[in-house]
């Protein structure tokens, strides 16, 4: 079977020969880390067996980019414009993993949104993905590895919202403005659509997943019923043009514990789901109890374990086997792994990841 094959007979719960399993890899800090215990980026595939998915993003980022810079600067801090637009706070000693102060936001009215929104956010490939743009998707799908693509952090109706107005100011205009909220969305759901629709008209894709990051350790930043009143009629226009142009997998990204905005998503039309943080009390086993085979799981492994070392990663494996057996189901961490975990356990809970799924037997 090709990785394409694999991919849409595991979502289908049909036979397959190897279950694809993926992987996040590391920080920045980590990747540092396993350099000094014998990871050597030239020669190792960070991957380490991991089923190959063509998993893209960036091509939704606000284009052109903003100019990097920096306002002020001192020993321990630096306050710049990111590409984004962002006014940030970040630290100099840990810039890859610090939570930077966010200061101010490119959006505040309805006047600086349209021009953000008119400049940046065209949906057009050929700036996008560049001007060879139809020469890259062919080239994509002649690999007969899946394409996923994540509109990441600016596809969807409540993080891409974030990055505009920051999280404070987007949920008071839930109350204060919403309006506003709805325009915004709209025209994120148009934009999406736009940039969709040049997509396909070259040919399928595998899989499309919004990107929110709505949650945290104990539950949504938005209320569930303030989620199906805006979200919801927004994911079903978006799911309703993607299905009609022939996409099957229509899934989202958030971290978090998502369990009380799952039926939204459902009802909106959504059929997978990732990656299921454990640490913020997500359970893969749980959900598909709860949800049954009609949505799909991707994540869910508790990266956690894998600073255990072989038996705590063994213990974690065989508490997702059931799903791995079932279908429906993509093994990988339930995010990248942080650097508390050595090379030597990343690379025994890959072996033995592969072990399980299939590829090693």
């Amino acid at each position: 079977m090709t990785e394409r094959e694999r991919f849409h007979a595991c979502l289908r719960y049909e036979a397959v020969d190897v279950v694809p399993h993926w992987t996040w890899g590391g920080w920045p800090e980590t990747i540092e880390r396993w350099m000094g215990e014998g990871y050597r980026p030239e020669v190792d595939d960070v991957r380490q067996g991991a089923s190959p998915v063509h998993w893209i993003g960036h091509w939704f980022f606000p284009h052109p980019p903003f100019e990097h810079q920096v306002l002020e600067e001192d020993e321990k801090h630096v306050l710049y414009v990111n590409h984004e637009g962002i006014l940030m706070r970040e630290r100099k000693d840990n810039p890859h993993s610090s939570m930077p102060q966010f200061v101010k936001f490119p959006v505040t009215n309805r006047e600086e949104f349209r021009a953000f929104w008119a400049e940046r956010m065209r949906p057009d490939p050929a700036q996008r993905i560049g001007p060879e743009w139809q020469a890259t998707l062919r080239h994509l799908r002649e690999s007969e590895i899946p394409i996923v693509i994540i509109s990441d952090r600016w596809g969807g109706f409540f993080g891409p919202i974030r990055n505009l107005v920051g999280v404070e100011a987007l949920c008071m205009l839930f109350y204060d403005d919403p309006a506003f909220i709805e325009e915004m969305m709209d025209a994120d759901a148009d934009f999406i659509i736009g940039m969709m629709d040049r997509i396909l008209g070259e040919g399928p894709i595998d899989a499309f997943a919004f990107w929110e990051d709505m949650a945290f350790k104990t539950g949504p930043l938005l209320t569930p019923g303030l989620a199906r009143k805006f979200m919801l009629p927004r994911y079903r226009r978006v799911v309703d043009f993607l299905r009609s142009r022939g996409v099957e997998w229509i899934g989202v990204d958030s971290d978090g514990q998502i369990g009380s905005l799952i039926p939204t998503w459902i009802d909106a039309g959504l059929n997978f789901v990732y990656p299921f943080e454990v640490q913020a009390g997500m359970d893969v086993l749980a959900v598909r109890k709860q949800y049954g085979r009609d949505l799909r799981l991707i994540g869910g492994v508790d990266k956690r374990s894998l600073t255990g070392g072989p038996p705590a990663i063994e213990t974690e494996l065989a508490r997702v086997r059931p799903l791995i057996d079932d279908g429906g189901y993509i093994p990988m961490l339930d995010h990248s792994c942080p650097p508390d975990i050595s090379w030597d356990n990343y690379r025994y809970y890959m072996r033995r990841l592969r072990q399980v799924c299939g590829a090693d037997a």
